[in-house]
């Protein structure tokens, strides 16, 4: 009886460790798609941040953002009690809220104002939204608690929340760094806004998306031993 008893429980964190590798590599999705969008902008259309800000922009967003909010609806934690399409839905409703969010607390810390920069800025604010906020709403949807964990203090309960933290919080210090240069005289085309900024963004989402990965697949959940 206690030899049955093993042989269950061995058999569940089998099959839950199989479901944490397929969640990670799920979420290294979101990675490679935004690496495919920054290719088909350079290759087929000969497009860059320098030389065809808005475009680029434009672009990432129509690749990324199928991807990003149908791979954080798949690995949805309250997948039982929530159908994948509203998860789906979550996500919808969460990139609009974040992009105002982005958008506001970047005209606080200084980005310019004016029809100039608006096009730009308003896709710069939906991918940062993809970044941050369209994760956790498709992941953990309105539940104020785990939003509060991660988005401010950064405890994760499980290694399955390194998978919406890391990336955010990468992408927002990416973003803090590529926006120093912005000031300096050095009178570069990359310099203007919100080129630099965007592509700290981009890199401290690849960097935390591939770190929180291997956070996951090292970081197995404690087993429960029977008495």
């Amino acid at each position: 009886m206690k030899f049955l008893t093993m042989l269950q429980s061995s058999a569940s964190i089998s099959f839950s460790e199989i479901n944490i590798v397929r969640k990670a590599a799920l979420h290294l999705l979101c990675s490679l798609s935004l690496v495919a969008a920054c290719w088909i902008a350079f290759r087929l259309y000969s497009w860059s941040l320098v030389t065809h800000t808005s475009e680029t922009l434009g672009l990432l967003l129509i690749i990324q953002a199928p991807v990003v909010i149908g791979v954080y609806s798949l690995v949805r934690q309250d997948a039982q009690k929530t159908s994948y399409w509203r998860a789906v839905a979550r996500g919808i409703l969460g990139l609009p809220a974040g992009a105002l969010v982005m958008a506001f607390g970047a005209i606080v810390l200084g980005a310019p104002i004016g029809s100039r920069y608006l096009k730009s800025t308003i896709y710069w604010s939906i991918l940062m939204s993809l970044f941050t906020f369209v994760p956790p709403a498709c992941f953990f949807g309105s539940s104020r608690v785990d939003w509060h964990r991660l988005l401010a203090h950064f405890r994760p309960k499980e290694p399955l929340d390194a998978l919406v933290s890391l990336p955010a919080y990468g992408s927002v210090v990416g973003a803090w760094i590529g926006a120093w240069p912005m000031p300096l005289d050095w009178e570069r085309p990359w310099q203007e806004w919100p080129i630099c900024v965007t592509y700290g963004a981009v890199t401290g989402y690849l960097i935390g998306t591939l770190a929180s990965s291997i956070v996951v697949l090292f970081q197995r959940p404690a087993h429960i031993k029977g008495d």
